[in-house]
Parts: structure tokens; sequence; C-alpha cells
């Protein structure tokens, strides 16, 4: 808001108070209008709302008697025609058109720097009086799932406790029948510069803790902090495909904010039983799978299970070799495109601990080629170089 909208403002009209009126006139007057239009007690009325806000806004400059008089004398400069030979309009004092050349437009800026001033607005400054919006707190909790639930997605109740409006106040931490005031040492913005030297940093007012009010009479469940303790359940949806260890966002479902402020947002950290067959390498599902020396040596087709799917055949070449994996595609944990990973099929291959005649003739024949001796002579030769 301009310095010319507010010199426009009568703040003695605004509170239904004379001119004359005492410091506690004011005071009881800035209080039952406050009562009466507190957005916590006329909640979605915007008109109560901003008439609240101006309401408050007067009395930021009426309860302050040199702010007071500041404003009186301004509001007492002539606003047109002739007085004592001299012809003022606020269009001149402003630079507005019709002022005409520099020295306008300089006695503009000085004014403007004076009512700026006497205000504490610049062009667009913050409306003192006007309740700091305030964000909910982020939080935080584990969530629990078997390995089926991750992996098919999975709506869960989760319980939590956080801060709320206190049910006594209604969030305004004033006792019944009281109302907070604006407070003084950051006129309702909730914030105050911290001079740092070359340079100021905004920070929670230290007087308010960055509510903009300041409670005279604190509720008694509260103590003025305008907060309480609730718990609640919400419905948190669990995509399918959460991995272990994953933390998850919901928007939203944090804490409630503070005057009109939006709430906090929900991590939820996903913590993933193990499966007693099946494993997980990101989008991928593991298998392992063993299979005889024969089968392993000559080759064969052996069928191999899918998560909650049905069997599905693999060729194991001949010669295939312990630990090699083969691909089934297809067959893994879900993706966020609505594709699927793959299942990766590690090979165990089982060595007989007893074997009978005709089993060991033939392994005798086969150790009698010296393949040994081949493999472990061009091991020899690699560690010499």
């Amino acid at each position: 808001m301009s310095t010319r909208d507010y010199l426009e403002k009568d703040y003695y009209k605004v509170l239904g108070v004379a001119k004359t009126a005492s410091q506690e006139e004011i005071k009881k007057s800035y209080r039952k209008l406050a009562r009466q239009f507190h957005p916590d007690a006329n909640r979605g009325d915007a008109d109560a709302e901003e008439r609240f806000k101006e309401v408050s806004e007067a009395y930021d400059v009426l309860s302050d008697e040199k702010r007071r008089k500041e404003y009186d004398a301004v509001r007492a400069m002539p606003r047109g025609g002739q007085q004592g030979g001299f012809g003022f309009d606020f269009g001149d004092l402003f630079g507005q058109q019709g002022g005409g050349g520099a020295g306008g437009a300089g006695a503009g800026d000085r004014f403007g720097d004076l009512f700026g001033g006497l205000f504490n607005r610049g062009g667009g400054g913050t409306r003192a009086g006007a309740r700091r919006a305030r964000r909910g707190a982020d939080v935080e909790t584990d969530v629990a799932l078997t390995f089926d639930r991750a992996i098919n997605g999975v709506t869960v109740p989760i319980k939590l406790t956080s801060e709320k409006a206190c049910p006594t106040c209604r969030g305004t931490g004033a006792k019944a029948g009281t109302v907070p005031r604006v407070c003084p040492n950051c006129e309702g913005t909730g914030q105050e510069t911290r001079n740092l030297g070359s340079f100021g940093v905004q920070e929670p007012c230290h007087l308010c803790h960055g509510r903009g009010l300041v409670v005279d009479d604190p509720c008694v469940t509260c103590h003025g902090s305008g907060r309480a303790t609730g718990t609640r359940t919400i419905q948190a949806r669990i995509p399918a495909g959460v991995a272990d260890g994953q933390r998850i966002r919901l928007k939203g479902k944090g804490a409630p904010g503070e005057n009109g402020g939006p709430a906090g947002d929900l991590y939820v950290n996903v913590k993933v039983a193990p499966h007693a067959v099946f494993g997980r390498a990101g989008d991928n599902l593991t298998l392992t799978v063993p299979v005889t020396y024969p089968e392993a040596a000559l080759g064969a087709e052996i069928r191999v299970p899918t998560f909650q799917g049905q069997p599905v055949t693999l060729r194991l070449p001949e010669g295939t070799p312990n630990g090699r994996t083969l691909r089934v595609k297809g067959r893994g944990a879900p993706r966020r495109d609505g594709t699927k990973g793959d299942l990766l099929v590690t090979v165990d291959v089982h060595v007989p601990q007893k074997v009978d005649e005709t089993t060991r003739e033939a392994l005798e024949r086969l150790r009698a080629a010296g393949e040994g001796e081949e493999l472990r002579g061009e091991l020899a030769a690699r560690a010499k170089e």
C-alpha cells in the first residue's frame, strides 16, 4: 500500500474513537473490535479478516504516542485550496503529475522518505498488524513393510503426533475473553533485521517468536504459544516397487500451518523385511537357483519360480559355470513409468558329496584328461606376469 493511501485513512474512525481519545479508550476499543473480527472467530470470512487487519493497523499507529503525533500532524496538513497564502496538493507532495518539474519530484522524494519512516512502510511493505502465515513443521516417521507389500504397493494407516492449534484458545494463545496485541518490536511482521556490519539478515522476532502478536494474558492450556500437541491418523499410499531404506515425501501431510499457512510435509522412511527366496537389486529381483553338476556341464532346461507369477523355463548352456547370471525380462519390481525390471537368476552348481561307482569311473576319466592342471598352469603363468 502507498504512503498516500495511509494518509487518506482515518484511523480514529476505524477504531470508532474521537481524536481526543485517551490511550485507555483506544486500547479498549481495539480489544473489542479485535475480538469481534478476529480470523479465528470468523473462519472463511474475508471481510472480517480485512477488518481485523485495518483495526490492527490503526491501533499500531495510535497506540504509539510519537507516531500518533506525527500522524495527527500529517492529517492536519491542508489538502487543497489556499491557507496562509500557500497552496498544497498531495499530488504535488508525492511528485504526482501536476506537481511539475524536478523541484516537485524532489519534494515528493523527501515527503516519501518522511512518511515511509513514519509508517515503517516501503512502497509495498508488510502491513503492520497482519498476522504472518507460518508453514507447518515437517514430520518424519518409519513404516515397516513385508516384501510383497513393498513390491505391490499398499495404503497404510500412520498415526502422527504433531502440533496443531490449541483447542482452548483456537490458536490465538490468549486467555478466554482477551486477544493478543500487535508485537511492538516487529509491528506484526514476525521478522526483525539483525545488523551484521555491512549487511543485515532477517530472522524471527525475538519478542513474539515470529507470530507477529504478543499475548498479555496467556491461555491456561498452551501458555500463550497457541499450539497444542495432537494425535491423528492418516492413510498414506506407499507406491508399488518401493525399496528398503527409501524415503517417501507426502506433500501437505505434515503438521498443520498457522494463521492460514500451508501444512508441512510428511517424510516416510520405509523398512522392507527380506524375502525367503527373492532379493532386490534396484528395479531387478534376484534369485539363486541350485543346479546339479551334470546340468551345468552338459546343459539343461530348468524351471525357476517368479515373484507372484507362473514359473518360467530357462535353458542352461553346456558348460555353465557356477555363479553365472541369467536374465528373465519384465519379471522384476515395478518402476514409476509402469514398466518392470528383470529377474536375475544366478546359477549355484552343487557338487555331489557322495557318488556311486559308475559316476566315480566317469569322473576319474574326466580328471585323467588333465584339464585341471591346464587351468592352474594358466593361473600360475598369469601370476608371474
